[in-house]
């Protein structure tokens, strides 16, 4: 796994080809120490409890002050197979998945053979001494560790000792590469902070694995941590909880879903804040939160309640996408309200469930049968997770439109370090919404009828006391008075207001982020998680093989106009995205001209694993043919 290549219930992995050594070759006395820039990888087995231990090992470095980034890679059950989780500590502040492991803690019988022998040459190995995986390779450092032994010596409780058991490796971690044990221990007691005699118990096992290492073992690896000062004023947070929080600020008060990997904790977040920021002092909850009996349903409840004045929303992923066709449809077309989180899973049916893609991107743009656009959102960090998630209220209900918000696995589920969130100053932007006092002065409104040249109609709420305030809303054609017809050019007129009113989003939705060099005529475009790999690429490229490159970051669709300019001011430019068919790029053809269309290439990543900077910089020397 070491590498990356996982065969999750296949016993194993597809080893790495060592390079024999020598122990002499390899000790850490004759190499240059490697500070504040390697991985650590803990592979364990899913449902051992080893979150605690990672959390606190990243947690640790994160206090050490050096910017770190956690994944973690599971199985879609809930016990049994392999899991591995990684930390990657980086002076440079990179948090793309990176392919190579530095420093192996194989905690899995099952999986160590194939662990080590993944990991490239010259990295180190932690493991339980019965395993003996030294006989495997001679030019990895292994430090055997007598887990089970130290465990029992900790935990006199047996059933607990699976669980203390996790605590060790930090201790042993902790000693070979330097890890501050006040920031160990700071973490840990923040792990377990109602749990004073769990903190004691683990903090025990931590002490046992250090002192272990400290008199048993001789550090040959040249891993090591020095402390920095990078971290300072941040957080860690992952994407979904940030959504979660950002939507609170919003102001949503119904929301609606149905479970499904990896969305579900964007819902299980926000009820936690709700129940404690959305509550009056009388007890009365100012939110309402309905498990539905299916996506489907969760979204029509959307509508229902934006339709009726809520802000409402329902997180999912692209199994549930898929359901939601139907009623995404006459969100567009009765031009309800309603915001949609999507966390992109790999597809398609059941798919990879716990492994991350951009693959929705196609289906969500024009997601429903007959001609139909929506608008999508596509952070790129947690902390615009935190800030799209209050940029989608106020377009969906400025716009009368549904507004998708496309995260993915990787940025939801997995710990990120982030600037802190600004609370939010402007007041929320609750559109085109007419009052009884509007009414009386206008003396009346058409529902449908385009007033202002941005496509964007008047609404009513209902319960407005006013006898001019009601109209019907229906999914069948309809004129500018919201009455029903058949008649084609009703039907023509209408279709035309919606893609005009498509048109005026593109003056709405965030702008990307551009980097321009100056120097080059070679450009690259990403959006979401892809932005991680690409930045490190771009320094790999320019370190390595000397070649310059300008970026664009997309963060939203319908695209803006500085997407067009990008693309017009360069001879080649580069889509990078993690699916198979290129969804980005198909997107981008569609409404680019066609002389601009041209010069687009792709550079493709659909494994399931995050992408990471090394294949994209391969992968476009490749087509440069450098």
């Amino acid at each position: 796994m070491a590498t990356g290549n996982v065969a999750l219930g296949n016993a194993g992995v597809e080893a790495a080809q060592p390079t024999a050594g020598t122990k002499e070759g390899i000790s850490g006395a004759s190499r240059k120490p490697v500070i504040n820039d390697f991985t650590i990888q803990v592979a364990t087995v899913n449902g051992s409890g080893s979150q605690s231990a990672n959390s606190v090992l990243l947690r640790s470095v994160f206090g050490m002050g050096i910017p770190v980034s956690g994944k973690n890679l599971f199985p879609s059950n809930i016990a049994g197979l392999p899991t591995w989780y990684t930390i990657r500590a980086s002076k440079h502040g990179y948090v793309a998945r990176k392919k190579e492991i530095d420093v192996l803690v194989a905690m899995n019988a099952e999986t160590a053979r194939e662990d080590i022998l993944s990991l490239p040459s010259g990295a180190a190995a932690i493991y339980e001494d019965s395993q003996n995986l030294k006989q495997y390779r001679d030019d990895v450092v292994c430090y055997p560790v007598p887990f089970d032994k130290l465990t029992a010596t900790v935990c006199p409780e047996a059933k607990l000792r699976k669980l203390v058991k996790n605590m060790i490796y930090v201790g042993v971690v902790a000693k070979l590469i330097s890890l501050d044990m006040k920031a160990v221990e700071n973490a840990l007691r923040r792990q377990f902070a109602k749990k004073q005699k769990a903190a004691d118990l683990n903090w025990a096992a931590v002490e046992a694995g250090y002192n272990y290492a400290s008199e048993s073992l001789t550090k040959q690896d040249p891993f090591v941590l020095e402390r920095m000062h990078a971290t300072d004023g941040k957080i860690i947070i992952d994407g979904n909880a940030a959504a979660a929080l950002g939507a609170m600020f919003a102001g949503v008060t119904v929301v609606t879903w149905y479970p499904i990997t990896p969305s579900s904790s964007v819902v299980e977040q926000l009820i936690d804040y709700l129940k404690k920021y959305r509550v009056e002092p009388d007890g009365k909850a100012t939110f309402a939160v309905v498990q539905a009996e299916d996506e489907l349903a969760a979204v029509g409840m959307v509508l229902g309640a934006g339709w009726a004045g809520a802000r409402s929303m329902t997180a999912t992923s692209g199994p549930g996408i898929s359901l939601m066709a139907e009623f995404a449809g006459l969100g567009y077309f009765a031009e309800l309200p309603g915001v949609i989180f999507d966390i992109q899973r790999v597809g398609p049916s059941t798919g990879l469930p716990t492994r991350t893609a951009q693959a929705d991107l196609l289906t969500i743009a024009y997601l429903s049968h007959g001609d139909t656009k929506h608008v999508m959102l596509l952070p790129g960090s947690v902390r615009e997770c935190f800030e799209f998630a209050q940029a989608a209220f106020d377009l969906t209900e400025y716009l009368q439109t549904p507004v998708f918000v496309l995260s993915d696995l990787d940025l939801g589920m997995n710990n990120w370090m982030s600037e802190t969130f600004e609370y939010p100053e402007k007041p929320l932007n609750r559109g085109k919404l007419l009052t009884a006092e509007d009414l009386t002065r206008l003396g009346g409104f058409s529902r449908y009828k385009d007033v202002d040249g941005d496509a964007i109609p008047y609404r009513t709420l209902p319960g407005t006391d006013h006898p001019q305030a009601s109209y019907f809303t229906r999914g069948s054609g309809h004129n500018e008075k919201a009455l029903y017809t058949e008649r084609p050019d009703d039907y023509q007129n209408l279709m035309e207001r919606l893609n005009r009113k498509f048109e005026t989003a593109r003056t709405l939705v965030p702008t990307p982020i551009v980097v321009q060099t100056g120097k080059s005529k070679v450009g690259l475009i990403a959006f979401g998680t892809s932005d991680f790999a690409v930045t490190e690429s771009r320094d790999q490229l320019k370190k390595e093989y000397g070649v310059e490159t300008d970026y664009l970051r997309i963060r939203a669709f319908p695209f803006t106009h500085e997407v067009h300019d990008f693309v017009a001011s360069h001879d080649r430019v580069y889509v990078v995205e993690q699916n198979r068919d290129a969804q980005m790029l198909s997107l981008l053809k569609l409404d680019l001209p066609a002389e601009d269309a041209v010069k687009l290439r792709s550079v493709r990543h659909f494994n399931g694993l995050p992408i990471d900077a090394r294949s994209v910089t391969d992968e476009l020397i490749l087509q440069e043919e450098i």
